[in-house]
């Protein structure tokens, strides 16, 4: 073969490369895209189904008139409710345009255990609670339908919600609209109407629009606050950081007002990665998500607590211990409580998530941080360890007991901690440390999945 035969045919295979090359990348693209569909479609499928769930829940719970009965459907309410807040959190949607959806959620589960407390303190609710109980079943059960609409465009192929992330990437006011016309934003329209909440709870109205106490003064830029957002995401930086909303429309405390940021690839082809929200006042880091799919398991739910710990440590959060945690969607979600002088401080809570295929901090939510981190004066306990033993059943057996700082309404109160058994299941007691009122008893679920308290 002469040359000019060997050059064409070089030339031909390398053609042949190259096209081989590009199917296989452009099979690998879709093959990403209906993974993350579908993976977002899971997500929104079990956020459906959870709300349908507290629906129902509310609804037998105004029927019954049993306290047992209502003791039982109200934490099952509490647990559904706040799972579907954590799937809802998962989605590719702005946080600004479901806050109140979230909020209603977070309420639910709070109102949910109010009322647990005071049925076993053997009081009824009156007739302003069971309204207040009708308005949450009535909310529930049209979020429910609104959220049937979504799945139904999802089924017949009108909408993708993977395209929606990509769309983020191009225009987060655009893929909103998307989401707008799938009623989401709808529901959000008609919260306007949503009653007032006024009981004894951490996230009731009257505490959640109290000003945060961890902020600080000092007011940050939108380019001061893209640094920060650049510091703490650190190597999971290789993109651009796009401002997409300010939180300025927010008016309660439930949202600090922030600086959110998508951080994109560079490719408009590509999806957007990680999210994160930067406080205007104090330029903390408030909320980061990176929405990404798991797709095998590496670590142990231990390997990823340590590896959740030493990033607290990083970013200069010292004195966090940690309590409970769920294994959920190939990640694991920690609960961090803040210590001091071997108190345990319950209300300044961190939670991480972390990707239990290679470790990588998937998630990190400060919100709650934020609002109660202050400097404190704890007091001396009043009464004794042994005379707050005295208070617990005799036949709960104890394992450990500490001093913890727990929220109480709008206050904090200061408690003996006797975790222990009872009949073989786990339980926390909690007494005044000032007075010896049982202050609030907690089980503890433990299974393959993690360790969670109700």
């Amino acid at each position: 073969m002469n040359r000019k035969g060997i050059t064409s045919a070089i030339l031909a295979i390398a053609l042949l490369a190259v096209g081989v090359w590009g199917a296989y990348q452009y099979q690998l693209k879709n093959d990403y895209q209906i993974a993350l569909n579908n993976d977002y479609q899971r997500l929104f499928h079990d956020t459906k189904a959870h709300v349908a769930n507290v629906q129902v829940g509310l609804s037998k719970a105004l029927l019954s008139d049993s306290m047992d009965q209502n003791v039982l459907l109200l934490s099952q309410i509490m647990q559904q409710a706040s799972l579907a807040q954590d799937k809802l959190a998962q989605l590719p949607v702005s946080h600004s345009d479901i806050s109140k959806t979230k909020k209603y959620l977070t309420q639910v589960a709070d109102y949910s255990y109010s009322m647990i407390r005071q049925h076993l303190d053997g009081n009824k609710p009156d007739s302003k609670q069971r309204e207040a109980m009708f308005k949450l079943q009535d909310y529930s059960a049209y979020l429910t339908r609104e959220l049937s609409t979504v799945q139904d465009k999802i089924m017949t192929g009108q909408m993708t919600l993977g395209k929606i992330q990509q769309k983020q990437r191009e225009g987060l006011k655009e893929a909103d609209k998307d989401m707008l016309n799938t009623r989401l934003t709808k529901f959000e329209e008609t919260m306007t109407e949503y009653p007032e909440l006024i009981y004894d709870g951490p996230f009731s109205d009257q505490i959640m629009n109290m000003k945060p106490k961890g902020l600080g003064e000092k007011n940050v830029s939108a380019d001061e606050a893209r640094k920060i957002a650049e510091d703490f995401l650190g190597d999971q930086q290789k993109g651009n950081l796009e401002l997409f909303e300010e939180g300025e429309h927010s008016n309660n405390a439930a949202t600090i007002p922030s600086y959110t940021f998508s951080l994109s690839t560079g490719n408009k082809k590509e999806a957007a990665g990680a999210y994160i929200s930067i406080s205007k006042q104090g330029g903390h880091v408030v909320w980061m998500t990176n929405p990404r799919n798991v797709s095998s398991i590496s670590l142990s739910m231990k390997q990823a607590q340590d590896r959740a710990l030493k990033f607290l440590e990083e970013k200069g959060y010292k004195n966090m211990e940690p309590n409970y945690s769920l294994k959920n969607d190939g990640t694991g979600l920690f609960n961090f409580a803040y210590t001091e002088n071997d108190v345990t401080i319950y209300p300044d809570l961190i939670k991480v998530r972390v990707a239990l295929d290679s470790g990588e901090i998937v998630g990190f939510d400060a919100a709650t941080y934020l609002h109660a981190h202050h400097s404190r004066e704890i007091p001396a306990p009043q009464i004794t360890q042994e005379e707050a033993r005295g208070k617990v059943r005799l036949d709960f057996n104890i394992d450990s007991v500490r001093l913890a700082m727990i929220p109480k309404g709008s206050k904090e109160v200061l408690c003996y901690e006797f975790k222990g058994k009872y009949k073989e299941n786990d339980y926390i007691v909690y007494i005044n440390a000032l007075d010896g009122r049982e202050e609030q008893i907690l089980q503890i679920i433990k299974d393959e999945n993690g360790t969670l308290t109700f």
